[in-house]
């Protein structure tokens, strides 16, 4: 037990210490991994392991070639993980007409890299400790968040109604009934069907009501449709 324990703490690079290393960063990225997975993002437990694994096995390279050859700076293989890691990340973010998805992956794709280099460098106690830090972040302010009712975002509510609006008051007073923000709206006229497409540019809660705030749109004017969208189309 005590060779084991000199082995994982030695500053010199040796079979077990890496051996170990190796596990102990697959498993935090297993954790993390396992909590996206279970939140549906395309990265999960085998992608965000092997990222870990990858980093740390990068930094025991790095420190075992200055150690044989007395040459190279370990810090130049953590940049270029760093580096490579967001390209890695970059490709978890989604957008989807205007809407982007996967910055928390990414995010986190990145932060596990990290927690493989910390591993790699011999720093178990703080890798753990990070890796309840993140599991904090995604499960448990995550949780806070929906309780608060905190998450809000930008969408365009598109409206054609059978008639020429003036004006549209009525509409911000509904959307004020409802505790939706009104950030900009683009209007439309086309006087030969004598109709109008009005886009409210709004920011949302994801408590909204959506089915009533459109019952109530549609009892204003003779409305044609009524439809959310996560861009302006004008």
């Amino acid at each position: 037990m005590n060779q084991f324990f000199e082995a994982i703490t030695s500053d010199s690079t040796n079979f077990m210490g890496a051996c170990f290393k190796l596990v102990l960063s697959m498993l935090l990225g297993s954790i993390v991994g396992f909590e996206r997975r279970r939140r549906g993002q395309t990265a999960g437990v085998r992608t965000f392991s092997l990222i870990s694994m990858g980093s740390t096995m990068a930094m025991v390279l790095s420190v075992y070639v200055a150690e044989k050859y007395g040459t190279g700076d370990p810090t130049r293989m953590a940049a270029q993980v760093i580096s490579g890691i967001g390209f890695l990340g970059a490709g978890t973010i989604i957008q989807m007409k205007g809407s982007v998805r996967g910055l928390t992956t990414a995010a986190g794709i990145w932060m596990v890299s990290t927690l493989g280099m910390a591993v790699g460098c011999g720093l178990y106690m703080i890798a753990l400790v990070a890796t309840g830090l993140i599991l904090f972040i995604l499960i448990l302010l995550e949780r806070i968040e929906h309780r608060v009712s905190m998450r809000s975002e930008s969408r365009t509510i598109r409206i054609r109604v059978d008639v020429i609006l003036d004006d549209i008051h009525k509409y911000r007073n509904v959307l004020h009934d409802y505790g939706v923000q009104l950030s900009n709206f683009f209007v439309e006229y086309d006087f030969e069907q004598h109709e109008t497409r009005l886009n409210l540019v709004v920011i949302l809660r994801e408590n909204v009501d959506y089915v009533g705030l459109f019952h109530a749109f549609e009892e204003l004017y003779p409305t044609k449709t009524i439809t959310l969208a996560n861009q302006i189309n004008i």
